[in-house]
This record gives C-alpha cells, sequence and structure tokens, in this order.
C-alpha cells in the first residue's frame, strides 16, 4: 500500500536483489564454449603486427599464431578462424595465393592443426579478397564486374586446398549465389564429406568492416554492394537462408552482428541448424575506443554486446575477444 493506492503483489525488482539471485535466473549465460576467435597471420613478418584500428589484436606470425590458437584451447574456446594476409607481391587478378598449397593460409592452418589437433575446431576464410590485387571477393569479367560462376570455380579448388591443409570447417564469405552447393560437391570429390560448411549467409555491405580492411591488408578498389546484402532488407536474408540450407550449410551465419539483432533472431527462429554471429571489426573498434576515452566500462560493455548477441539467438559467436572472455568466464 502506498499513499496513492495499492498496487498487485507482485514485485519483479524481488528477483533483482543481489548477484546471486540476479545470476540464478539469468535466462542468458555466456560461455567459453559459445566462441570462435577470428585470427590473421601475415606472410613475410618476424614479429606481430599490431592492427592500429583494433587495439590488442595483431596479424599474427606462424609461431605467435600457433601460441594463440594454444591459448584459445586452454580458455575454452570452441574454435578459431584463419584469414591469410599474404606479401603484396603474391596479389594478381585471380588470387592464386589463396589456392595455392603453400601460400600462407594453407600454411597456417597445417601450422595449427599440428599445434591443437581436434582440440580446437580449426576453420579457414574462404573468399579471395585477401589474395586478389582488387581486393574483391572474386574474379572479375571484362568490364570489372565480379563473375559469378567463374568465382566459383576458384572456390571450390579454395575449399579443397583448405581442407587438405586440414580446415575442420570452411566459411565461404564471398556472398556468390550458388557457393555452397558448390563447394559442398567440391569437399565431397575428393572424399572430404566430413569437412562443415559454414555458411555467411546474411552478410551485409557494412560501414562497420572498416577496421577489417586494414587487419586483412585489404586492396578493394570500390565497394561490394553488387553481392553483399543491402542494409534494408530482411526476406532477402530469408530467401538466402532457404538456399544455404538447400544447398548442403551445415552452419548459418549472420555477419555484423550488432546492427542486425533482429537478422540473428530471425534466422534462429526459422532453422534447427546452428546460428552463428560475427561481432565484427568495426564493433570491436568502437567500444575499445570508447573505454579508452573512459566513455564507459570496457568489460561490462563487452559482456552486455555478447550477451545481447546470445539472447538474440545466436548459438556460437565470432569476437576478437574470444579468449579474453573465455578466460574470465572460466575463473
Amino acid at each position: 500500500m502506498t499513499t496513492y493506492g495499492s498496487f498487485p503483489g507482485t514485485r519483479p525488482r524481488r528477483l533483482r536483489t543481489t548477484p546471486v539471485m540476479r545470476r540464478m535466473v539469468a535466462e542468458t549465460r555466456l560461455h567459453p564454449a559459445d566462441f570462435i576467435l577470428p585470427a590473421f597471420v601475415r606472410e613475410g613478418v618476424d614479429e606481430p603486427v599490431p592492427i592500429g584500428a583494433m587495439p590488442g589484436v595483431v596479424q599474427h606470425t606462424r609461431d605467435s599464431l600457433k601460441k594463440a590458437a594454444a591459448e584459445a584451447v586452454a580458455a575454452g574456446v570452441s574454435g578459431i578462424m584463419l584469414f591469410g594476409v599474404p606479401e603484396e607481391s603474391k596479389k594478381d587478378a585471380a588470387g592464386t595465393a589463396g589456392t595455392d598449397p603453400d601460400g600462407i593460409l594453407q600454411v597456417a592452418l597445417r601450422d595449427v592443426r599440428a599445434e591443437v589437433g581436434d582440440d580446437l575446431l580449426v576453420m579457414s576464410d574462404l573468399c579471395l579478397d585477401e589474395f586478389t590485387d582488387h581486393g574483391h571477393c572474386g574474379v572479375l569479367d571484362a568490364e570489372g564486374r565480379v563473375d559469378n560462376d567463374a568465382t566459383l570455380e576458384r572456390y571450390a579448388e579454395m575449399a579443397q586446398v583448405q581442407a587438405d591443409a586440414g580446415a575442420h570447417v570452411v566459411g565461404p564469405s564471398g556472398m556468390m549465389d550458388g557457393q555452397i552447393g558448390v563447394i559442398r560437391d567440391a569437399l565431397d570429390q575428393i572424399g572430404r564429406e566430413d569437412v562443415a560448411i559454414l555458411a555467411y549467409t546474411a552478410k551485409y555491405a557494412s560501414a562497420f568492416y572498416g577496421p577489417f580492411r586494414e587487419a586483412v591488408g585489404s586492396s578493394l578498389r570500390g565497394d561490394r554492394k553488387t553481392y553483399q546484402q543491402d542494409a534494408a532488407n530482411v526476406r532477402e536474408s530469408m530467401r538466402e537462408l532457404a538456399l544455404d540450407l538447400e544447398e548442403g550449410a551445415d552452419m548459418v551465419m549472420v555477419k555484423p552482428a550488432g546492427p542486425y539483432l533482429d537478422i540473428v533472431a530471425r534466422v534462429a527462429d526459422a532453422v534447427d541448424v546452428p546460428v552463428v554471429a560475427y561481432q565484427i571489426s568495426g564493433e570491436y573498434a568502437m567500444i575499445e575506443a570508447a573505454a579508452e576515452k573512459g566513455w564507459i566500462d570496457r568489460e561490462r560493455a563487452i559482456l552486455e554486446a555478447l550477451t545481447g548477441i546470445k539472447r538474440a539467438g545466436a548459438r556460437t559467436i565470432l569476437t576478437y575477444w574470444a579468449t579474453e572472455v573465455a578466460q574470465k568466464l572460466g575463473r
């Protein structure tokens, strides 16, 4: 009873009274196994190279990458997604370094598998953008447009060399029509039915990729709006989802994560395969920059952002904080 009358006896605040109470009734929990660590390995460097736009993230040497993989295993992280950064002189119009068995990404895959075996899911970015001199995710036609079907031929070869190098999972991120079916067929043709495909199902043409361009030494000319999705669209994502599942995707991804939580939720409600979300470079950089300025509490902001992604329906999250957060959760 208050001076202004009574109200129903239910008081939701009773379940918020203490940290233990709040922990007990929490509906969403983060766990180290929820995370995949994206990692960059750079050819021809003797020391890790800091990425200016992503404080705390580096382009690894082969040795430092193995150490990072071992740390991820110790923290309970589920996987590591590898991105190769070749020497500039090895880039060409077809991205041939991406399918060279001795290219930096394939070498790194073998290194990490030798280091961690099956204790960590070793995943590989299956895309040409790091390896092309024009920076696009596929090969170009005579008019400078990305040639979808010619690119699929390159993706098929790339999938096979990545599987041979030890990838447990390949992640086709180029958003080419038909890519999942072609890659599944290419893997099956060499007897690698065991290699899973993580489909970048809803990959939006986002402003939040900015720091990633530095991370992979991108040579991009123009933009990727003719193959990545428009931020305004939802039904298009669901169409892509249906196609990827029909073609044989084992897991599906939404990228970016934070600005597209509605898409994460829609996808999670629609499927019975694992849903993955990628908390991308710009999401990471914004929190780090604001924390460095003293504008937000860094640790609370990181955990809140990751909890929101999981609450929306993601089973697994790619995040550059994977090992750090897993270590804290495991205490």
